[in-house]
């Protein structure tokens, strides 16, 4: 299994996965959290499945009832300046980020195997309070490929091409308690 990190060969890895450690301070961390903690945060749903993990989404849901996207609360103006932050890394033009999603994951908690829905198209995430594993798969014949990415607190990630289209991912339940915020792109009709 592949260690993806900083200093990784840009050829190892899922083509279209990008990532930095340090991406904002220890006391712009310790904000974001309080700011996430402060959300009425709800547990995830999908159809008639609840998970263990709390969020809170902006801009768009999925609503797993319809199968559709459907329009959320807007993006918090205090999630702004970090989303230009962002697509400023990322490359992207500045606006580029319509979804924002806030989770909450206590100890014990992951998520399973999947890919982000097919509306959207980059996919950025922000660690925040304790790192986790991310792990990447895609079936290669009878087979599974697969990759590890240790994401470090304040560390950001970007998942596009390949990484996006070909690779699911999940992530196995975290030690300590953590929380993230994805930013994720509209896919044009």
């Amino acid at each position: 299994m592949t260690q993806l990190g900083l200093f990784v060969d840009p050829q190892e890895g899922p083509d279209g996965l990008r990532y930095t450690d340090n991406f904002i301070e220890d006391a712009a961390e310790q904000a974001l959290i309080g700011r996430i903690a402060a959300l009425p945060l709800q547990r995830f749903q999908f159809g008639a499945f609840e998970g263990n993990r709390r969020v809170a989404s902006f801009g768009y849901r999925y609503d797993y009832a319809l199968q559709r996207l459907a329009k959320a609360e807007p993006i918090p103006d205090w999630v702004l300046p970090l989303a230009h932050q962002v697509e400023t890394w990322a490359g992207l033009v500045g606006g580029s980020v319509q979804q924002v999603l806030c989770t909450e994951y206590d100890a014990g908690v992951g998520i399973g195997w999947h890919r982000d829905k097919p509306h959207f198209k980059e996919i950025l995430g922000l660690s925040l309070g304790s790192s986790c594993k991310f792990r990447f798969r895609r079936r290669s014949g009878d087979k599974w490929e697969r990759d590890t990415l240790e994401a470090l607190p304040r560390s950001l990630y970007m998942m596009d091409g390949e990484a996006r289209s070909q690779w699911e991912h999940s992530i196995p339940p975290v030690e300590a308690r953590r929380y993230s915020i994805t930013f994720r792109t509209m896919k044009q009709a």
